[in-house]
């Protein structure tokens, strides 16, 4: 406990110290000072010490109040939480505390300090919000409470600790609206374009009588002659694929748009294609490359949404270069059975050969998808009017970037490599269009 003057103590200090200034430029200017004016102020300068001393031991004694901490031990990356913090004290008088509660510093919070006041006997409920910026592990432990003392002379400052682990992970929290329970309501909300679900897919389903919509080459002719009647096949999307991400997690995906990173922004837009994958019967797998490396399993079931959150929560972009080649020749050891792999980078403005080389080796023997991300600011600048010298060489800088991506992509896309070049904000419908299309086409 750390104690120190509160406001009352100090303005009765200057008060003092202001009539002994008063007094002592009387006396000096020799005016008539009545005899009993010095002796009444020495005498409440020493009370006040006096009480100052008594009430700092009183703070002394005083017991510290406590505190509980509750809130999720999930949050959501960006998303407001409320804290509610459960304060009480032994005294038997009224009081009020002012709180604050110590955050990480990649924490937003709104208010904060706050007061809140305490009744003999009883536990005083305080709400705060914070914002997690970044994903991640984190601990909140301690919350500085002032409390004065019984006189009110003093500030008691306590540092009350309880520890509170915390896991930010990416913006599930769509996963867990009822949007998502409506699978073909949330996907036209995200502006992709709906799929016929049976009838042109590749996977037998049941045979039924034949409609006038059905194409010839769909009957048949077996059951049509047992039945006496056209008989067709119907067929469904192939379920038991595989789609498996290869997440860069360098340098390149460290830029932000906005308050969320280029990984942020790709993981937010994994998950959420991984939803839909899973609703439809595939297996998921992840692969991580350019830092920490980590490998899920492609598996199927929505427990395996779990897997997936807890298994890259935490994962973060360093400063290493991504090694396509290296990435690629590892993955196809772990990985035989052929499968839908999307690439997630960021491409620089030159393509160098290595990816080049890469993708076409993982291009034998898997289904594959190059997603590279453009930096919203690229298109702002473009859109910008130009007014002066400083303006138009970023504007040129801009587009000279801008068309050497495109070139290079052009040179991807001639070797055969699907690319998609889209900004973050839009990955997800991009992802999740992409691969509905590849699955109804059956190429994977």
């Amino acid at each position: 406990m750390i104690i120190k003057p509160s406001r009352l103590c100090l303005s009765s200090v200057t008060a003092l110290l202001v009539l002994a200034i008063a007094l002592g430029s009387a006396q000096a200017l020799a005016w008539p000072v009545p005899l009993w004016l010095p002796i009444s102020l020495t005498a409440v300068y020493i009370a006040l010490v006096l009480l100052a001393v008594f009430d700092a031991w009183l703070a002394y004694r005083q017991a510290a109040p406590s505190f509980q901490r509750q809130l999720p031990q999930s949050l959501s990356l960006g998303r407001y939480t409320e804290v509610q913090l459960n304060i009480s004290h032994p005294s038997q008088r009224r009081v009020v505390v002012e709180y604050f509660d110590h955050l990480p510093d990649s924490f937003e919070f709104a208010q904060l300090p706050h007061q809140v006041t305490l009744q003999p006997g009883h536990i005083s409920s305080t709400h705060y919000r914070i914002k997690p910026l970044q994903r991640g592990r984190f601990l909140l432990n301690n919350c500085a409470l002032r409390m004065p003392s019984p006189l009110r002379l003093w500030t008691a400052q306590y540092l009350l600790q309880q520890p509170n682990p915390l896991r930010v992970y990416p913006d599930f929290s769509r996963l867990q609206s009822g949007e998502l329970q409506a699978t073909e309501q949330w996907l036209n909300q995200l502006g992709v374009q709906q799929q016929q679900r049976r009838g042109s897919g590749l996977e037998f389903h049941q045979l039924r009588e034949f409609r006038a919509d059905d194409s010839l080459r769909h009957i048949d002719w077996k059951a049509t002659a047992r039945k006496r009647t056209p008989i067709a096949r119907e067929y469904q999307d192939e379920r038991d694929q595989q789609v498996i991400f290869l997440l860069d997690c360098g340098r390149s995906m460290r830029s932000h748009d906005g308050a969320l990173s280029h990984l942020d922004h790709a993981l937010n837009a994994c998950l959420l294609l991984a939803y839909t994958a899973l609703r439809q019967g595939d297996a998921v797998g992840v692969h991580t490359f350019a830092g920490e490396q980590r490998r899920i399993a492609p598996r199927k079931g929505r427990a395996h949404m779990s897997v997936l959150l807890n298994g890259l929560y935490d994962i973060q972009a360093s400063q290493e270069s991504a090694d396509y080649s290296t990435t690629v020749k590892q993955f196809l050891v772990m990985q035989k059975r052929r499968a839908l792999v999307i690439v997630i980078s960021n491409l620089a403005d030159e393509a160098d050969s290595d990816l080049v080389r890469a993708m076409q080796q993982l291009k034998k023997h898997h289904r594959t998808l190059l997603v590279s991300l453009r930096e919203e600011v690229l298109d702002q600048v473009r859109a910008e009017t130009v007014d002066h010298y400083q303006q138009a060489l970023l504007y040129c800088g801009g587009v000279d970037y801008a068309l050497a991506k495109q070139r290079n992509q052009q040179r991807l896309l001639s070797q055969g490599i699907d690319v998609v070049d889209v900004r973050p904000s839009q990955l997800t419908g991009t992802l999740i269009s992409q691969y509905l299309q590849m699955k109804k086409s059956g190429h994977y």
